[in-house]
């Protein structure tokens, strides 16, 4: 700390070029901040916590339907629980921008293999079940759309009826909330029958099975046995652990994790030069002070603390600036994005990897100058004067 002073003072000597040097780095680590949340909430999906369940699809794609009559054989298989499914829907509400997912369930089985993720008041649950044409959404559907219980929801379907129409009326009997702080609540439910009964083509198909088993350590067991079952039949299944295919899923859109792993590579590199050149450039310019230092009694080891200290407070300031600046920006828009992006949040793991970036960005900025303090020759370094 007793350097504290030479160290502010060399810092603030040239204020334009330390002013931008620490919003140039204050940049790199608000974009960390900011791609490594939105990478960190993409994958979400894949942090469900539920590992005793299994997704069953079609071998050839998740479009291709399955025969409905599968779930009755894969219950009777050993290991499972129970059984239940879901279907792509695919409808919009008003305009084609106002599209969300919609999945056509059954209502018994559904919110009793997912009771640790969502939250349905009892009542509306039994008013829900009791209702053909009802339909539960998630709350953060809900705010989006201001639809509360009781009202008449027409969505324009992908699937058309059996009247040649593709209007689907529903009836909102409740509205569900997430358990964990990555639970969907940007979707809606309604019935398999109703849906079933009316859509023109595919009755009688489903668009994947969820599969709940009774011991989690029996699950790749489980997922082999449901895949052998159908093996060799028109409608072969691919069976995976639920975060297995909530992340295959995701990289069916874009490997979100890889994307922002690679811009900020870049970014870092381009800020690594940067600092780096900064760094040197300011070590150049003080050589014969350095040397009067010494001159002076301080030892090669402290010339060489006090380089590399002004790197690293440099980075730590503008990298401290740019996290917070990040965190501010995720708490401002985390409501907004509820719809889309569950679990939008800036977390401590987020934030130590931030911490560590940055000692180790001014570790390495500062590397070089520091060890040229260190091996300063003093009468070399007055004759430059």
């Amino acid at each position: 700390m007793k350097y504290l002073y030479f160290i502010l003072k060399n810092l603030t000597r040239k204020k334009v070029r330390t002013t931008l040097t620490v919003l140039s780095i204050m940049i790199a680590f608000l974009l960390f901040g900011l791609l490594r949340t939105l990478g960190a909430a993409f994958e979400g999906g894949a942090r469900i916590e539920g590992e005793d369940r299994l997704i069953s699809i079609n071998k050839v794609t998740l479009i291709q339907p399955l025969p409905y009559s599968y779930l009755s054989k894969v219950k009777a298989l050993d290991g499972v629980d129970k059984v239940t499914m879901a279907n792509w829907f695919g409808g919009y509400y008003q305009d084609t921008r106002n599209r969300f997912p919609q999945f056509p369930v059954d209502a018994e089985e559904y919110f009793t293999i997912y009771q640790d993720t969502y939250n349905l008041p009892p009542e509306q649950y039994q008013a829900w079940k009791a209702n053909k044409t009802g339909a539960v959404i998630g709350k953060a559907l809900a705010d989006q759309f201001h639809w509360k219980v009781g009202d008449r929801v027409p969505l324009i379907g992908m699937f058309p009826k059996k009247d040649g129409s593709t209007n689907w009326d529903f009836v909102i009997d409740g509205i569900f909330t997430g358990k964990t702080e990555t639970a969907q609540t940007n979707m809606m439910f309604f019935h398999y029958d109703y849906f079933d009964k009316s859509r023109q083509f595919g009755e009688g198909t489903i668009g994947w099975m969820i599969i709940k088993v009774k011991n989690p350590k029996d699950s790749a067991k489980v997922s082999a046995a449901v895949d052998a079952l159908f093996e060799n039949s028109s409608s072969e299944t691919k069976t995976d652990s639920e975060k297995e295919f909530a992340k295959s899923f995701a990289k069916q859109f874009a490997d979100i994790g890889l994307i922002t792993t690679l811009i900020l590579s870049a970014v870092f590199f381009t800020m690594l030069l940067v600092a780096g050149n900064t760094m040197a450039q300011s070590f150049r310019e003080r050589i014969p002070e350095f040397a009067i230092l010494k001159t002076l009694g301080f030892s090669d080891v402290s010339v060489m603390l006090m380089v590399l200290a002004e790197s690293v407070f440099i980075c730590g300031f503008g990298g401290f600036l740019g996290l917070a600046l990040a965190k501010l920006l995720v708490v401002s828009l985390s409501a907004k994005f509820a719809m889309y992006l569950p679990g939008l949040n800036m977390s401590a793991t987020i934030l130590l990897m931030g911490t560590l970036w940055i000692i180790l960005f001014g570790v390495v900025t500062g590397a070089a100058p520091a060890i040229q303090g260190l091996r300063l020759n003093i009468i070399s370094a007055l004759r430059r004067n």
